[in-house]
């Protein structure tokens, strides 16, 4: 949805280099180097996760600037501890730390959910275009 979004916008190949969606375990490690234990230890929704699919999209890409976001938009999946309408975002830059923020958008369904984790990446990626650089 974040690369629909983008792609919306005429002349938006002169700046979209590339989408991954790595909704599998499997695609984040394969397309992003997400390490396995990494999601083991913590899990394929978490901070830890978030970052280094970002990082892992700085890498693989020829982006200066990579969002990444993982979640549980419902309607099952979640539980106490990671609740459904649970978003982890991660932003990356090649000159900056990377960002990690967490979003609970706990009403609304599913569609609520993603539209709203959408919203919030393309709000991250305004953000730090926008940013006077150090």
């Amino acid at each position: 949805m974040i690369a629909a979004a983008l792609t919306d916008v005429p002349g938006s190949s002169a700046v979209l280099d590339r989408a991954f969606v790595t909704y599998s375990n499997e695609a984040k490690m394969d397309m992003l180097g997400v390490p396995a234990a990494l999601i083991g230890r913590h899990g394929a929704v978490s901070a830890q996760t978030a970052r280094a699919m970002a990082v892992g999209a700085l890498r693989r890409s020829r982006a200066d600037i990579t969002v990444s976001v993982t979640g549980i938009a419902g309607p099952s999946g979640g539980n106490q501890e990671k609740p459904v309408g649970l978003v982890w975002f991660g932003l990356k830059t090649a000159d900056q730390p990377t960002r990690v923020e967490r979003r609970v958008f706990a009403q609304g369904g599913r569609d609520f959910v993603r539209s709203r984790a959408t919203e919030t990446a393309l709000h991250f990626l305004l953000q730090a275009l926008s940013a006077p650089t150090p």
